[in-house]
C-alpha cells in the first residue's frame, strides 16, 4: 500500500520546498493592487493582479515603514518580498517587505522618500525661516523668461508697486539642466544683492516640475542669505522647495503679491494717517485753546484788582449784615425797653397816687403797712397824688381783708 500522509505534513514540505527556493525568498512582482484591506492590527491584505492571474498578498504592521504612500486599489506597483506558504491553510502568498509606485507613482514615492530625508535633516524647521522684507527695492525671479509666470509677477508687481525693480534670471524650469540653471539662478541673483526672491515655474505634471524636487535645488534655497517665496504650479502643486523656502505662495502670482507691498495701498493709509494727525491735533488745539481760556478766567480772578474789589465787596458784605445785626439788637433791646416801661409803670406809685391810692409815713418818715405801726394821737403823713396831708389819728381798727 502506498505511503499516506497527513494534511499537515504536505503542507509543511510545501513550505519547505518554498523556503529552500531562492528566487522566492527575494523577488519583485509587478501588478495592480486589488480588495486592499488595512486591518486594525495594523496589517495591509491586498492582491496583486495583471491581465491573466493574480496572488494573495501581505504586509505585516512592523514592515509598514516599506510603504511610503497610502495604497488604493488600482494602484500599478512593485512589490518586493518573499513567496511563502500558510502552512496552517496550504495556502501561498507573497509577503511584502516594500512596496513602489510604479511610473509617476514612482516619481511621487522620490518624492515622499526625499521629503522625509530632507526633513530629518532640519531642512524645513520654521527657525531657519527667514523674514521677507515688508518694503522691497528689488525682486530677483528665477524662471523661464517666455513662460505666463513671469507675466503674471511683472503685471501684479507693476500694479502693487511700480517703483520695485525686477530682476530676472532665465532659468531652464524643466529637462536636462534645469536644476543646475536654477541653482545658478539663484546663486547669481543672491550676488547681486536683491531683496528677496521667487523661484519657480506655472503648473505641469510631476515630471514637469520635477527639477524643484532635486536636493541641488533644495540646499540652493537653504542656504540662500535672501528670503526666497517658492511659487511653483499651481495651488494642488506641491514640490521639495515648497518645504525649505521662507515662504510658500500657491501660484506665480500669489508670490508677487506676497513680495511687493500694495504702494497704493500704502499711500492711502498714510493718507489716512495723515488726516487722524491732523484730527486729533485739532482736538488737542481745542482742548488747549479751552484750557487756556479757563486759565486765563482764574488768572482775572486772581489779579491784585480783581482781589481787592472781592475783598471790598466782601467787607462791604460784612459791614451790612453787622448793620442788620446791630438794627435788630437795637429793635430787640427796645422792644426790651418798652416791656419793662410798661411794668415798671404798673409799679409806680404816682400811678398808684393817681388812682385813688395814698402813701401813708409815720412821723420817723417811714412807710406804713401795718396798723402796728401807729396809735391814736399819733400824727401820719399822707402822700396823695397832688400834694401832701399831715392827719391825726383818732382811731385804728384791724379789718381782715381775705
Amino acid at each position: 500500500m502506498n505511503n499516506v500522509y497527513s494534511v499537515s505534513r504536505v503542507n509543511a514540505y510545501i513550505k519547505n520546498m518554498f523556503t529552500q527556493d531562492f528566487l522566492l525568498r527575494n523577488l519583485n512582482v509587478s501588478g495592480e493592487v486589488s480588495n486592499c484591506k488595512y486591518h486594525t492590527s495594523g496589517h495591509i491584505y491586498f492582491s496583486l493582479k495583471d491581465e491573466s492571474g493574480a496572488i494573495a498578498c501581505v504586509m505585516f504592521a512592523g514592515q509598514r515603514k516599506g510603504l511610503a504612500f497610502s495604497m488604493k486599489d488600482g494602484d500599478k506597483v512593485i512589490v518586493a518580498g518573499s513567496v511563502d506558504v500558510y502552512q496552517r491553510d496550504g495556502r501561498y502568498q507573497l509577503y511584502a517587505k516594500k512596496i513602489t509606485l510604479e511610473g509617476a507613482g514612482l516619481l511621487y514615492e522620490r518624492f515622499l522618500e526625499r521629503k522625509n530625508e530632507l526633513e530629518e535633516m532640519g531642512m524645513f524647521a520654521p527657525e531657519y525661516k527667514q523674514p521677507i522684507p515688508r518694503f522691497i527695492k528689488t525682486l530677483g525671479v528665477v524662471t523661464a523668461p517666455t513662460g505666463a509666470a513671469i507675466q503674471d509677477i511683472r503685471s501684479i508687481a507693476f500694479r502693487r508697486n511700480p517703483y520695485v525693480q525686477l530682476i530676472l534670471y532665465p532659468a531652464l524650469v524643466q529637462g536636462d539642466g534645469a536644476k543646475e540653471s536654477i541653482v545658478k539662478g539663484i546663486h547669481a541673483l543672491e550676488a547681486l544683492g536683491v531683496d528677496a526672491m521667487i523661484v519657480g515655474r506655472g503648473g505641469g505634471s510631476i515630471e514637469d516640475l520635477w527639477a524643484f524636487n532635486e536636493e541641488e535645488v533644495a540646499y540652493a534655497v537653504f542656504h540662500c542669505s535672501v528670503p526666497i517665496i517658492s511659487a511653483v504650479g499651481h495651488e494642488t502643486d506641491t514640490t521639495i522647495i515648497d518645504y525649505v523656502a521662507d515662504l510658500r505662495a500657491p501660484t506665480p502670482s500669489a508670490a508677487a503679491e506676497l513680495a511687493v507691498y500694495d504702494y497704493k495701498a500704502f499711500q492711502e493709509r498714510l493718507l489716512g494717517y495723515r488726516q487722524m494727525f491732523w484730527d486729533r491735533m485739532d482736538n488737542r488745539l481745542n482742548l488747549l485753546d479751552e484750557r487756556l481760556k479757563q486759565y486765563w478766567v482764574r488768572l482775572k480772578y486772581l489779579t491784585p484788582q480783581s482781589q481787592i474789589r472781592e475783598k471790598r465787596q466782601y467787607l462791604i458784605d460784612i459791614e451790612s449784615r453787622m448793620r442788620q445785626s446791630m438794627a435788630r439788637q437795637v429793635e430787640q433791646a427796645r422792644n426790651g425797653l418798652e416791656l419793662y416801661a410798661q411794668r415798671l409803670k404798673g409799679l409806680s406809685p404816682l400811678d398808684k397816687l393817681s388812682q385813688g391810692f395814698s402813701y401813708g409815713m409815720d412821723a420817723d418818715k417811714k412807710a406804713l403797712v401795718s396798723i402796728s405801726q401807729v396809735k391814736t394821737g399819733d400824727t401820719i403823713t399822707l402822700q396823695i397824688s397832688d400834694g401832701t396831708v399831715k392827719a391825726q389819728v383818732t382811731e385804728v381798727w384791724p379789718v381782715n381783708w381775705n
